[in-house]
């Protein structure tokens, strides 16, 4: 077979969700089956460390896809006439963006729906073409892969497709997060925070993220604990919701670290010597930070909304993430309570091995080679 498969976000210079999403699975994908032939749409020139193997074929098309216009244009115009040129069987898009001119089969992902239940976190350009265009690409797709049961359901009920149609393929984590030693655990925090122990975030901050409230959560804490931090890893989603960060004592300030974004290497040693995560989004697809800190052995804070109990299970202290004081609350049992602590801690390593890059890049093969197996030798 010939396997399209949209690559424009790996990205060298800066690795985001989409992009490690494509890169853990598609990696795995192309080396386990070097018998296919893999063509790689690119919208800007790559880095040749994404050229995974000799069955590879990188392809630039032109416009760079950042805007909705670009959107139109690079799918319905670039993809739609090299699919044709390279006589494509499948397409595989990992971000769910398809090509609803080609005729072509097209497997997407959709990882989740909150521009449709939270509109009002979204700026008004993006939000008008995914509200667009997303039920269409919903119809469209030959098969839908999705990352968790909760986003399976939503997909089902707001677009009204069969469940036949949609496969649900947890997450993994990258097999670097693992618990780290104390001696290392000591020298991070000493780089980090002065040697003090953190609870920490990773992800954009977006308003879903929640990270507001958080916030205001560990200010709570804060004034009945002198002893732990807050690490928050990630950048701004849209500058202009950058606002929903309150504002905090200058005393407060020296207590919570904002890393910005950090590369793999980094997150593992910040994660890795991290006192807890603390993750309370209110709307998520599937939320890998859980199965980074799983992976690293460190309790969880969790907010109790969408998928997030179906991701971290009984190694999590559920929170009303709209309640920041229950959300304080929860942090100073952790800090407060040592038996409650290690028993979490104990949960989360046994619940990581669920989770595998392995296992989505087979179960993604699996559907990709069901479409493309039927479509093969087939006009375009």
């Amino acid at each position: 077979m010939r396997i399209g498969i949209n690559t424009r976000f790996l990205l060298s210079s800066k690795m985001e969700g989409f992009g490690w999403y494509t890169y853990e699975v598609v990696k795995r994908m192309v080396e386990a089956h070097p018998e296919h032939e893999f063509v790689f749409f690119f919208d800007r020139p790559f880095d040749p460390k994404f050229v995974f193997a000799k069955n590879v074929t990188p392809v630039v098309l032109f416009p760079p896809a950042r805007h909705p216009i670009l959107f139109v244009w690079w799918f319905e115009r670039s993809i739609k006439r090299a699919l044709k040129k390279y006589a494509i069987d499948v397409f595989y898009s990992p971000d769910g963006y398809l090509s609803l001119k080609s005729p072509v089969p097209q497997v997407g992902v959709i990882h989740d729906l909150n521009f449709e239940h939270h509109p009002e976190d979204i700026p008004a350009s993006p939000l008008k073409y995914l509200r667009k265009y997303f039920p269409k690409f919903a119809k469209k797709a030959a098969h839908i892969l999705t990352v968790s049961e909760y986003s399976k359901q939503d997909i089902i009920q707001s677009y009204g497709i069969s469940p036949s149609k949609i496969t649900v393929a947890w997450n993994g984590a990258s097999e670097s997060f693992v618990p780290l030693p104390s001696n290392e655990i000591e020298k991070i925090r000493a780089e980090k925070t002065n040697g003090r122990p953190y609870f920490i975030f990773v992800g954009a901050i977006h308003p879903r993220k929640n990270v507001g409230r958080l916030i205001e959560a560990f200010g709570k804490f804060a004034q009945v604990n002198p002893d732990i931090d807050l690490l928050i890893v990630g950048e701004s989603l849209w500058a202009n919701k950058a606002s929903s960060i309150p504002e905090v004592s200058e005393e407060l300030k020296k207590r919570i670290l904002f890393s910005g974004h950090v590369s793999l290497a980094e997150l593992n040693k910040v994660m890795g010597a991290a006192f807890a995560l603390s993750y309370i989004p209110y709307f998520e697809g599937f939320g890998i930070p859980l199965v980074e800190a799983m992976r690293c052995g460190i309790p969880i804070i969790s907010g109790n909304l969408t998928c997030l109990p179906e991701v971290a299970g009984d190694a999590a202290i559920y929170v009303n993430p709209f309640d920041t004081t229950e959300v304080s609350k929860a942090m100073i049992e952790l800090a407060s309570n040592e038996k409650r602590y290690a028993e979490l801690a104990q949960k989360s390593l046994q619940r990581a091995p669920l989770f595998s890059w392995d296992h989505t890049a087979k179960a993604t093969w699996s559907v990709i080679a069901e479409i493309g197996v039927l479509n093969q030798g087939k006009t375009i």
